[in-house]
């Protein structure tokens, strides 16, 4: 592939393997994810702890959300692994380094990293340049979202079995899209064969935050604006059920915050908790 044709992942996904490895590096264990390979692909240089948006008091809460919605994700594929789910797909997956950290479990699936086409050729240089292997089980499946191609599509030529369950995962995602695009992207989900479940996260309106963190909320949307990837899309818990449950999806279910905040920090002694703001949908068809 020419080097013109690889890109670099989008700011977002860099700052988020930057907390992930933010949260080991400066809190006290147990942690609750630990992923330093992010960092290990980004390369940010020997100064990146010293960026403004790795402040470690200020991104505490939302280094915090990040490795929260991680590890919640992470437990629920070992989960429907034990159960014979053997279909992964990561939709903007990013910097995410799952099939790396935990060949265990994603060496039992056939694992889907979706993205633009760019960030998965910048990705399989990078795995490859860090002596990563690309196992046959693992597929990363270019998609120009932005040419309106078919994910579906997409996937299926990669060797996605529709007839056969699968777990597909968004997270980070739903901000940047209209409700429209959401919307559509949950009815072809919802069209996946019986047993398929659905992770999203989605991001809760100001008005639903704690206080404290209504001013990191604003910050985030500055500088999403000002990088050109300004937040669109906000909702409420029930209204991201009523779609979830319109796009056909049999059964759905609200992960709040504070939910994930009780099963991976309630017993902390350092005082981590995620900030509030992003919740999860998770349905299943």
């Amino acid at each position: 592939m020419a080097d013109e044709q690889i890109g670099e992942p989008d700011n977002t996904a860099v700052r988020t393997a930057l907390w992930r490895a933010l949260h080991v590096q400066l809190d006290p264990p147990p942690h609750v994810l630990k992923d330093e390979i992010g960092l290990q692909l980004a390369a940010p240089g020997d100064d990146w702890r010293h960026r403004p948006d790795m402040d470690p008091h200020a991104t505490r809460g939302f280094r915090a959300a990040i490795v929260a919605r991680a590890r919640f994700v992470e437990d629920l594929i070992a989960e429907q692994a034990d159960h014979g789910v053997t279909q992964y797909v990561i939709l903007g997956a990013g910097l995410d380094t799952f099939a790396q950290r935990r060949p265990e479990v994603t060496s039992r699936l056939r694992v889907f990293e979706v993205d633009q086409p760019g960030t998965q050729a910048w990705k399989r240089r990078r795995l490859t340049e860090l002596g990563y292997d690309i196992p046959d089980w693992l597929h990363l499946v270019p998609v120009d979202f932005e040419a309106s191609e078919d994910w579906l599509e997409k996937l299926a030529a990669a060797g996605f079995d529709s007839g056969r369950p699968a777990v597909i995962v968004s997270t980070g995602v739903t901000m940047y899209l209209t409700k429209d695009a959401t919307a559509t992207t949950l009815r072809q989900i919802a069209g996946l064969a019986p047993g398929s479940t659905l992770a999203m996260t989605f991001l809760l309106p100001t008005e639903l935050l704690d206080d404290a963190d209504r001013p990191g909320l604003r910050r985030s949307e500055e500088g999403a604006q000002a990088s050109g990837t300004p937040f669109i899309s906000f909702y409420t818990p029930p209204e991201m059920l009523a779609v979830a449950r319109d796009a056909g999806f049999a059964d759905v279910r609200h992960v709040s915050g504070e939910a994930l905040a009780e099963r991976y920090f309630a017993d902390r002694t350092d005082g981590l908790r995620p900030s509030s703001g992003e919740d999860v949908l998770l349905a299943t068809t």
